[in-house]
């Protein structure tokens, strides 16, 4: 359910709440802050160029930084699962906690129809599925599976999901394209949205990089997530739990990338190869934030992911509706093209001194 807390568990892991925020502060608009000041003042130099080819999405294929924001949340929703549902479990019992996993993630896809535009241009117009409803629902999934089977069967599950997901895609013909052919409007996963997907797609396309049968291997995301957050919850020492996770990381995004040529990295149709290699490199980030800060105990370099963490999905939807960069257009107004770092460096700044409110506060706003 949605709620409004005057506190924060005792027994949340500080590290977990900063890699939240760390991941929300790119979607947030640190990663224009940074493409502008590098446009701004390194011109054309490597590095700016790197940074440019980092902070935007790859046309189809292949794998850039801000192709791994929207899988590493997901992964840490269900490293959050996997450490809160035990307790939930154990305080209301199964029954109880099955219903609130369902009604989160009714919320959850609720608002991120609301979010996409709702009804504001009539039903054949809503966008059905999007970032947030997917969300809502693989880490619903994930959290149920979580309730019924013992790790051995999550890692089976995951490893089910992934290669029915390839077999899908490989073994059934596409009308005009045959079988196996991954090409945007060409796959099984765009064809089954333009066939089925109702109400409107992402920028008016017929098919959605959120779309139908892309969930199934996105579930299998927020299980690695869960399965880290076990992982998390051994018996092992803290320097041992970091190792594995890097290792394990390490191990996962290599065979992303082995399986590449068989069935390519593709964030918009969630390919396995993608699953992999981005859930390799979310069990890495958490191998060393979980390191640095509970284990060496180094905490204040993360202080402004914190306090992001602690809300991600209220300044997610404050941020979606241009709430920040409002304030910002009134107080600096629109300077001109060689100054537009100075809106993005504002913009993020008060979304930054806003989570800083609310954490100070001890409001955090939750589903």
């Amino acid at each position: 359910m949605s709620e409004a807390s005057s506190s924060l568990s005792p027994q949340r892991l500080v590290s977990l709440d900063a890699l939240r925020g760390f991941d929300m502060c790119w979607i947030l608009g640190l990663g224009g802050v940074v493409e502008n000041l590098s446009s701004r003042f390194i011109p054309g130099t490597k590095l700016a160029d790197l940074i440019k080819t980092q902070f935007d999405h790859v046309e189809w294929e292949g794998f850039h930084f801000e192709d791994l924001i929207f899988p590493l949340f997901m992964f840490i929703a269900g490293v959050s699962m996997a450490i809160a549902l035990p307790k939930r479990l154990e305080r209301d019992g199964k029954a109880k906690t099955v219903r609130h996993l369902i009604a989160r993630a009714v919320i959850i896809f609720v608002v991120g129809v609301i979010h996409s535009g709702g009804l504001s241009e009539g039903w054949d117009h809503i966008r059905w599925l999007g970032v947030l409803q997917r969300i809502g629902v693989a880490s619903a999934v994930a959290g149920l599976l979580s309730l019924v089977l013992h790790p051995r069967g999550l890692i089976l599950t995951t490893i089910g999901l992934l290669v029915g997901y390839y077999l899908l895609l490989t073994q059934t013909n596409v009308p005009g394209f045959g079988k196996g052919d991954f090409e945007e409007g060409h796959n099984l996963t765009d064809y089954f949205d333009k066939l089925y997907l109702p109400g409107r797609a992402y920028l008016g396309l017929d098919h959605d990089p959120e779309g139908f049968l892309s969930t199934l291997p996105a579930i299998a995301t927020a299980l690695l997530g869960v399965l880290g957050g076990k992982g998390l919850q051994c018996s092992a020492s803290l320097s041992k739990k970091v190792l594995g996770l890097i290792l394990v990381g390490a191990a996962l995004t290599a065979l992303g990338w082995l399986w590449e040529p068989y069935f390519p990295v593709i964030k918009k149709i969630w390919s396995s190869s993608f699953v992999l290699v981005a859930g390799g490199w979310s069990a890495i980030f958490l191998g060393v934030f979980y390191g640095i800060i509970d284990g060496l105990n180094w905490k204040g370099w993360a202080t402004p992911f914190v306090w992001v963490g602690a809300n991600p999905i209220f300044l997610y939807l404050a941020s979606g509706m241009g709430f920040f960069h409002r304030i910002t257009t009134n107080l600096v107004g629109h300077p001109g093209a060689g100054w537009a770092w100075v809106v993005s460096l504002v913009t993020f700044l008060l979304m930054l001194l806003t989570a800083r409110w609310l954490y100070k506060q001890r409001v955090f706003i939750r589903i």
